[in-house]
C-alpha cells in the first residue's frame, strides 16, 4: 500500500501539495481536507502522499547502493582473507565505532543540506553492515565442497564469487535490506527534521514534523499524521523483514518441521 501511495498518490491526490489556502490555515481534518491544512494552508494529505515518494526513493537508493558496495567488499574480504580481510575489517570497525546518525549529520553538515547529500551520506555509512554480514557468509561458503570443486576445475575467482559464493549470502542480505529500508526512511526523516535533508517547498515527512512543532497545542494534526506515516511505514518494513527472516532461516524451518 505504501509503495502504491508513493507511486500513484501524487497523481490522484485531491489537491496540489504546494497550493495554499491561507484563509483556512491550520484548519483541522474535514470532509474536504482529510488530514487538515498546515501553517501555509496546504493540504496535509496531499503532502504526505508526495512525501512518501521521497521517503521510499531514499530508502531504495540507499539500500541499493549500500547493499551493492557491502556485498562486493564483504565478498572480497571473506574470500581472499589475509591482509585484504584485515584492511576491510578495520575500516568496518572504525565506521561502526561512530553512531550512524551522528556521522550522517556531520557529513551532511559538511556537504550541505540536500536530498543528494542525504543519500550519499547514508550510503557511505550503510554499506558496512552488509559487508560484515556478507563476509561472515563467505567465510563459511568458501569451504563448501562445490566451491572447492569449482576451484579445482579451474574456475576463475570472479566466476566462483558470482555463481557459487555470493548467492549463498543473498537470503541474509535480502532480510538485511528489508530492515535497512525502514532504517533509511527513519534516518532521512530525522535529517529533514533537523533541516539537513529535503529542503522546502519539497514535501518531506521530517520537515512537516519540524514545522508542526510550533503548533502542538493549537494544531496537533500537523505532527500526528506525518508521525503516523513514518511509524506505519517503518514498522511495515520491520515486520516484512521479520517475516522474511523466519521464512528464509533454515533453523526456523527445521524447528517447524
Amino acid at each position: 500500500m505504501a509503495v502504491l501511495a508513493a507511486v500513484f498518490g501524487p497523481l490522484v491526490a485531491p489537491y496540489d501539495p504546494a497550493s495554499q489556502e491561507l484563509a483556512l490555515r491550520l484548519s483541522g481534518p474535514t470532509g474536504l481536507h482529510w488530514f487538515g491544512l498546515d501553517e501555509l494552508g496546504r493540504d496535509i494529505f496531499a503532502r504526505i502522499l508526495s512525501g512518501a515518494r521521497i521517503s521510499l526513493m531514499v530508502g531504495v537508493v540507499v539500500v541499493g547502493v549500500s547493499a551493492s558496495v557491502g556485498i562486493v567488499m564483504g565478498a572480497i574480504a571473506g574470500y581472499f582473507g589475509g591482509r585484504i580481510d584485515e584492511g576491510v575489517s578495520r575500516v568496518i570497525d572504525v565506521l561502526l565505532a561512530f553512531p550512524g546518525l551522528l556521522l550522517a549529520i556531520a557529513m551532511v553538515a559538511v556537504l550541505g543540506p540536500s536530498l543528494v547529500n542525504v543519500v550519499l551520506a547514508l550510503s557511505l555509512i550503510g554499506w558496512v553492515g552488509y559487508a560484515r554480514l556478507v563476509r561472515g557468509q563467505v567465510l563459511r561458503a568458501r569451504e563448501f565442497e562445490f566451491v572447492q570443486a569449482a576451484r579445482a576445475l579451474g574456475a576463475t575467482t570472479p566466476r566462483i564469487l558470482m555463481h557459487h559464493v555470493i548467492p549463498t549470502a543473498l537470503p541474509a542480505v535480502t532480510v538485511q535490506a528489508t530492515l535497512g529500508m525502514g532504517g533509511a526512511i527513519l534516518a532521512e526523516a530525522s535529517l529533514s527534521f533537523l533541516g539537513l535533508g529535503v529542503q522546502p517547498p519539497t514535501p518531506s515527512w521530517g520537515t512537516m514534523l519540524n514545522y508542526g512543532r510550533a503548533h502542538l497545542l493549537d494544531a496537533p494534526h500537523l505532527t500526528i499524521f506525518p508521525g503516523l506515516a513514518i511509524a506505519v511505514l517503518v514498522l511495515g518494513f520491520n515486520f516484512l523483514g521479520d517475516g522474511l527472516r523466519d521464512r528464509l532461516d533454515p533453523a526456523t524451518q527445521s524447528r517447524r518441521t
